[in-house]
């Protein structure tokens, strides 16, 4: 059975779909349904079970798991950049996460789980390598720290375990992110709701709607993550981009031009962004293609069309 702690959220939900399309549906959710709108990234999915992600780390530190993993997909953090408590962000982002680890390398399990490109702070380099990391926020600490963490042990692991940074991921079921969802969904909502795309004004040292970032769209994302899956000799610490920085103010143009309306409105950058904003992302993706990843990741322009299709036809 494969597992998908977060299998709920974003990208969980996208890799149940991914899985489903390969004729996979003996899939185990994990995840925390308090907000219970994230039910909907599952409704048209198809799963043998759900489980508390309470009850699963009990489960895999007491050993009374009693099924037959193939694989985990462990999804499941708290993603709130803006979240402070780091006693609460390290519990669900550090410390489930080594759990979950020591469960997989315990019985050659093959493991992968969700970083994130935050670990690099400002940058300008984001390349996977110690020199170029500094976290900015909790999230981004929680994250790296179990990157150090993992890091530590990869010489002696023999089974599967990869982590993958991920840059700025968009696309379909991110519906119940709120403020933490994409630009593109955000600056979607706006032009539906009458009013003009808007961005920040300048900042950093970056013209108005200048900052720019890795963008990569989540089906390029799980493609990426499923072929490591296809390929369990391959294991370490990737960044998960397009190798392509581009401005913000590529998604309010492509969100105007597919609605045919609006103009992009400035508006001044926020005051508690300042000294914790990534103005610019652009992933080294070299070790990627090191190891023999190919595909390809569609531009900034497609993917927004591609999105803003899908949110038309789902509503």
């Amino acid at each position: 059975m494969y597992v998908v702690t977060g299998g709920a959220g974003f990208i969980g939900s996208n890799i149940i779909h991914a899985l489903n399309k390969r004729g996979i549906d003996d899939i185990l959710v994990v995840d925390d349904l308090t907000d219970g709108k994230k039910c909907r990234n599952l409704s048209d999915l198809n799963i043998a079970d759900y489980m508390d992600m309470h009850d699963f780390l009990a489960a895999i530190k007491n050993n009374t798991l009693d099924i037959e993993v193939t694989a985990i997909f462990h999804e499941g953090a708290c993603s709130a950049t803006t979240e402070w408590n780091g006693k609460f962000v390290m519990e669900v982002n550090y410390q489930y996460s080594k759990a979950v680890l020591h469960y997989c390398l315990d019985r050659n399990i093959p493991f992968s789980y969700a970083s994130s490109a935050s670990v690099y702070g400002a940058g300008p380099v984001f390349k996977e390598d110690r020199s170029q990391e500094n976290p900015l926020n909790m999230y981004a600490f929680s994250k790296f720290q179990f990157d150090q963490y993992v890091r530590r042990l990869l010489p002696t692991i023999e089974s599967q375990v990869c982590g993958f940074r991920y840059f700025n991921v968009y696309g379909p079921r991110e519906q119940h992110k709120g403020t933490m969802a994409s630009v593109a969904f955000h600056l979607r909502n706006q032009i539906i709701a009458g009013e003009n795309p808007k961005l920040f004004g300048a900042y950093d040292g970056y013209e108005a709607g200048g900052q720019s970032r890795d963008f990569i769209y989540v089906e390029d994302l799980v493609n990426t993550k499923l072929w490591f899956l296809d390929n369990p000799k391959q294991s370490g610490i990737f960044n998960l981009g397009t190798g392509q920085a581009e401005p913000f103010r590529t998604i309010a143009e492509t969100v105007i031009q597919y609605y045919g309306k609006g103009e992009v409105e400035y508006i001044d950058f926020p005051e508690h962004l300042k000294g914790v904003y990534q103005s610019f992302t652009e992933a080294d993706i070299s070790h990627l293609r090191s190891v023999g990843y190919e595909g390809n990741f569609r531009g900034l322009s497609q993917g927004v069309t591609d999105y803003l299709t899908w949110m038309e036809q789902h509503g």
